[in-house]
């Protein structure tokens, strides 16, 4: 279970990353849909961390309010798991 979040939340901070560096370039693009489906499914910290670190897709309201609702979400649940189970 740690390892599955470690890994997942490095890929949603790559994921920033290099869809960062690709708007930069002018380059073929990471779909948001993609960006949105690895933070659902527990890269949510990491892509929010990211898009911060990274200055990426920050004037996106969707972005700039739901990734990091959905982060403070995926803490709070692994904080129940880690407690509670």
């Amino acid at each position: 279970m740690v390892q599955y979040s470690l890994v997942m939340n490095i890929i949603g901070l790559f994921i920033m990353a290099i869809d960062k560096y690709k708007a930069k370039r002018h380059q073929w693009r990471i779909a948001e849909k993609t960006l949105w489906l690895v933070s659902f499914i527990g890269g949510a910290v990491g892509a929010a961390v990211g898009m911060y670190w990274f200055h990426h897709k920050t004037r996106h309201r969707a972005f700039r309010y739901g990734l990091p609702l959905l982060a403070v979400m995926e803490i709070v649940a692994y904080v129940w798991l880690f407690n509670f189970l």
